[in-house]
């Protein structure tokens, strides 16, 4: 398990390469739901994702520790995929990244255009395979999307930086949890500068093995890509270093997939930015969670990227929901 020091450490490697992106509330939205609701927008971040912290944080590491590096590979849905082919572009190395032939043509594109060779196969199981047996190459070396020290460290970054910008404490912090490298950082930086605040993780129904290990204990995993829109947490299964961090989190909530379009459209509209639908899901979470409150609630929500392809866009934007105000007694919501 990663303690509260690496991720100090890692935002001190990563803080001239990364941008501080701002946290932001509505007050709209708060006097809707009656509870003050904060996001820390990390769709503004590098590569337009969160993944840009853990793979400029992996990469650096690597260099320092290996400086006759060949080759970076890794594999990855899209924000990683981006955010390695990136960190790796800004220090001379070059990288291969494996990628399902599903994923985001967007992140695709984007991981070619920032200079990394990128091989497509057809299932997640393929490109598992292969980014292993590219790795047992000399000079080669993996970074994985989230069953990584130095990445888990490097996402835990985007949770210190928030908590040391918000005015007054809050009660609550929440992010989506796909392979668990954010989830696990962000445990990890609340527990230490907030302590008092729970910490809770969001993932889609129809992928719902991490909410399935955190609740038996064991890890669970999937057989194959979940069928949702929420692709940056399509994982098989959390990994054994994010379950440690995982099983400690105070709660954890699974979202369908009509309040994840719901929530695209009105965070888009709240926000005047493009919320990708894994972000998005996260305040439905938020919503079930202060469902069961008596009193007011402040909540950080971390919004983890902003990459939308024009297929998922046209999925968001089909019917208008925003007829339909964000209400705790609504289902949507």
């Amino acid at each position: 398990m990663i303690e509260f020091e690496d991720i100090k450490a890692a935002h001190q490697r990563i803080k001239a390469h990364i941008n501080h992106t701002p946290v932001v509330s509505s007050s709209l939205l708060n006097q809707w739901l009656g509870h003050e609701v904060y996001f820390k927008l990390e769709l503004l971040q590098k590569v337009g994702a969160f993944k840009a912290r853990g793979g400029c944080n992996a990469v650096q590491l690597l260099k320092e520790r290996h400086p006759d590096i060949k080759r970076v590979v890794a594999n990855s849905s899209g924000n990683h995929a981006q955010a390695v082919a990136w960190s790796a572009a800004k220090l001379g190395i070059p990288a291969t990244i494996y990628m399902p032939t599903f994923a985001s043509k967007v992140k695709a594109q984007a991981t070619r255009a920032y200079g990394a060779e990128v091989v497509q196969l057809g299932t997640r199981q393929a490109v598992d395979q292969a980014v292993a047996e590219a790795a047992e190459q000399p000079g080669v070396y993996w970074i994985p999307p989230f069953n990584d020290e130095a990445v888990i460290a490097g996402q835990g970054t985007a949770c210190l930086e928030a908590l040391d910008q918000m005015v007054q404490p809050v009660d609550a912090v929440m992010a989506p949890c796909g392979g668990g490298g954010l989830i696990s950082g962000t445990l990890v930086a609340t527990r230490k500068l907030l302590p008092q605040a729970l910490v809770m993780a969001a993932e889609p129904l129809a992928g719902d093995d991490a909410m399935r290990s955190y609740q038996s204990g064991v890890i669970q995993k999937l057989d194959s890509a979940p069928d949702t829109l929420a692709d940056g947490a399509m994982t098989l299964s959390v990994g054994e270093k994010t379950f440690e961090h995982i099983r400690q989190l105070d709660d954890f909530f699974a979202v369908e997939e009509a309040p994840m379009i719901y929530w695209s459209q009105w965070l888009a509209h709240l926000l005047k930015l493009h919320v990708e639908p894994t972000s998005a899901m996260v305040m439905n979470a938020v919503c079930q969670w202060l469902r069961q409150q008596q009193q007011p609630r402040k909540v950080l929500v971390i919004l983890t990227g902003g990459n939308i392809d024009a297929a998922t866009m046209r999925t968001i934007w089909q019917h208008d929901h925003l007829q339909q105000i964000p209400d705790l007694g609504s289902s949507l919501c």
